[in-house]
């Protein structure tokens, strides 16, 4: 409908997965660089997470069409598959006869095709949709599957795609031989605001529009806010917001719009909205004046801790602009076809826990600034204090999951020693662990917020983050 007045050729924010319209941006190009690096080169499960309608889907099918003429594949898109039928549905993309066989000629048949592949110098990749969704005796059975081999080399190789649940679900006692034969974690990243308007003119221009960005800053952070960042979220949105434009005879795509779409999509933003009478008055100006100062910093990542602040005297409570958190690291772009590549980007996670869940690990801080624990020579730094906490928290085993607010592949203490002051300053010093963490044969680190006894619970307290953080940092659930 809206088309011709925009001057697109095509609807720019279909949900249906189009691999013209794949966006490489926040880690989704680099996941895809990674996994084809994988399965060329190495062996091993590939699991990777997403939250619902983060672009799992397009990846996949991304991957079907940049794979090599030697790996051939099998995908899956219906997990709810029983392990016969699981089993049949291989026998069945794999060429085979299996019309009234039992299950074991079946499994011999498979393995004497994969065999006949192997020696044709070919790779089976089994690619799994939905993964979270498939029982657990049909995940067993594709390990099963993945024991296979001739000489030295597996047979057939296997990715998993699948919402956090899935992490869940592999951590399960009865799963923890699966879980071992998983050798790279590839976490989907939800869009953050700095890099959605990119993803949506991206989209426009796809769709053959040639003309000036159409969203305005206010516009895209209702989209943002309202989507927490999930595409096909952003898509529903994007999209009304278009027709709505397109009712008003307009090519600018306001709050408004977006307003009107989200009450069309019954979509509510996961953070507080400003008010009706944002836009009055000198206080709010001074609102938007800090929240710009902000953004524009997040978008230099390799910016020195100093530029934050005039000066160290600075409270850290004091709420002003310049006392942003740092921002997370930029996306990382590995080398073509090298295994730092698959270092920088896979989420290692330390050995999985089978004590029982008893709940948060941390209490609630409290509200006032938390001195900093003295030692015999003096006192330690906070860095040191929660490094501490963060390998506490590893052994006792006391904990399922935690909220990741950043990462970064270099330790750089100033900066960190930055941060845990401010979270000083806010209460929330208790709150935060730093896990130390290899990132491409790199010492880095991990910043998590809180304790909790599943990735459930984690993902619900995110909306409980104080504003600031919920405001800089794109967040993840890391699972213990």
């Amino acid at each position: 409908m809206y088309l011709e007045h925009f001057g697109l050729n095509e609807p720019p924010f279909r949900i249906t997965p189009v691999t013209v319209f794949f966006f490489s941006g926040a880690n989704r190009g680099e996941i895809l660089e990674a996994l084809i690096y994988s399965l060329s080169e190495a062996e091993g499960i590939i699991k990777v997470s997403g939250e619902v309608g983060s672009g799992k889907t397009m990846l996949c099918r991304m991957l079907l069409e940049r794979l090599p003429k030697h790996i051939e594949t099998i995908y899956l898109a219906n997990p709810s598959l029983s392990r016969e039928e699981m089993l049949y549905a291989i026998a069945d993309a794999l060429g085979l006869s299996i019309d009234g066989k039992r299950v074991g000629i079946v499994m011999h048949s498979i393995q004497s095709k994969l065999e006949e592949k192997a020696r044709e110098g070919k790779r089976i990749v089994v690619l799994v949709d939905e993964a979270h969704a498939m029982p657990l005796d049909t995940l067993e059975e594709l390990r099963l599957l993945y024991n296979l081999q001739i000489g030295n080399a597996k047979l057939l190789q296997i990715i998993l795609f699948g919402q956090p649940e899935l992490n869940a679900k592999l951590d399960q006692p009865n799963m923890r031989q699966l879980k071992d034969r998983i050798v790279h974690h590839f976490h989907i990243q939800p869009l953050s605001r700095n890099t959605l308007e990119n993803y949506l003119m991206f989209r426009m221009r796809a769709a053959g529009y040639h003309g000036p960005s159409i969203f305005s800053p206010n516009a895209i952070k209702l989209i943002a806010d309202a989507s927490n960042g999930l595409m096909r979220r952003i898509n529903i949105l994007a999209d009304k917001s278009l027709l709505a434009a397109f009712v008003e005879d307009t090519h600018n795509i306001e709050a408004r719009h977006v307003q009107a779409a989200m009450r069309d999509s019954e979509l509510i933003p996961s953070r507080s909205l400003p008010g009706k009478k944002l836009l009055a008055g000198g206080a709010v100006a001074a609102l938007l004046l800090a929240a710009s100062t902000a953004w524009w910093m997040l978008d230099k990542p390799q910016a020195p801790l100093q530029q934050a602040a005039p000066s160290t005297a600075t409270p850290e409570a004091s709420g002003q602009a310049q006392n942003v958190m740092p921002p997370a690291p930029a996306a990382m772009t590995p080398p073509a076809g090298a295994p730092p590549a698959i270092a920088a980007l896979t989420e290692s996670a330390p050995a999985p826990t089978t004590g029982t869940e008893t709940g948060p690990a941390t209490v609630a801080a409290s509200p006032s600034p938390q001195p900093e624990p003295a030692t015999a020579g003096g006192k330690s730094s906070l860095f040191e204090q929660r490094l501490t906490a963060g390998k506490q928290l590893l052994e006792q085993k006391q904990a399922a999951a935690s909220i990741q607010l950043f990462y970064s592949e270099e330790i750089k203490r100033e900066r960190i020693e930055g941060f845990l002051r401010r979270a000083n300053g806010l209460g929330k010093l208790s709150e935060i662990y730093l896990l130390p963490e290899k990132f491409g044969g790199k010492d880095g680190l991990r910043v998590l917020y809180g304790a909790y006894p599943s990735s459930d619970a984690a993902r619900d307290a995110i909306n409980e983050l104080p504003p600031r953080y919920q405001e800089a940092f794109t967040t993840s659930i890391y699972t213990f």
